[in-house]
């Protein structure tokens, strides 16, 4: 029995960085020509998406920034790694990576970005309270304060207070 997997087409995902150094509508004209590059290799296209520009997470080649395009087709595994080492070698695509991907309709990927702006606005949810939590600990922090004030310290505006007193008082005259 052989270990690699059997031929015929397979789903997979890429997603690649075009560099800064590009307009948004060179970055555009770049990804359709690596998307010339997948058909020209014997795959389907399913579905596309330009990200636009974004922050990179870590300075690639001198960049902070690049454009991001993601994009799914089918085809057979063997034609991958000539689109891979095409890649590779291509100056206009700063990373890519392709990944392996199950199958999924149109109306299935709708429903996953639902849940997942669904969860994102829960999340936003849960961070209030905390920073509720966090004033309430200052204002604690404050009362505790006040308190140690009471414990017999004097305030330096009551201690100014009885001073001004004392030197303005007549009969030290």
């Amino acid at each position: 029995m052989s270990k690699s997997k059997a031929s015929g087409l397979s789903r997979y995902e890429m997603l690649f960085i075009v560099p800064n150094n590009y307009t948004e509508d060179e970055a555009k004209s770049i990804a359709e020509k690596v998307e010339g590059i997948v058909t020209e290799n014997g795959a389907n296209i399913v579905f596309r998406e330009f990200w636009g520009k974004k922050k990179l997470a870590y300075v690639i080649k001198q960049n902070h920034y690049g454009y991001y395009s993601l994009c799914e087709f089918d085809i057979e595994r063997n034609a991958l790694t000539k689109i891979d080492r095409t890649l590779r070698l291509s100056n206009e695509v700063l990373r890519h990576q392709i990944i392996s991907i199950p199958v999924v309709s149109d109306e299935e990927r709708l429903a996953i970005k639902e849940k997942q702006t669904q969860a994102s606005k829960n999340d936003k949810k849960e961070e209030k309270p905390n920073n509720k939590e966090k004033i309430s600990k200052v204002v604690t922090k404050k009362e505790k304060k006040d308190e140690k004030k009471d414990d017999g310290k004097a305030d330096l505006k009551d201690l100014d207070k009885k001073l001004e007193g004392i030197i303005s008082a007549k009969d030290l005259i």
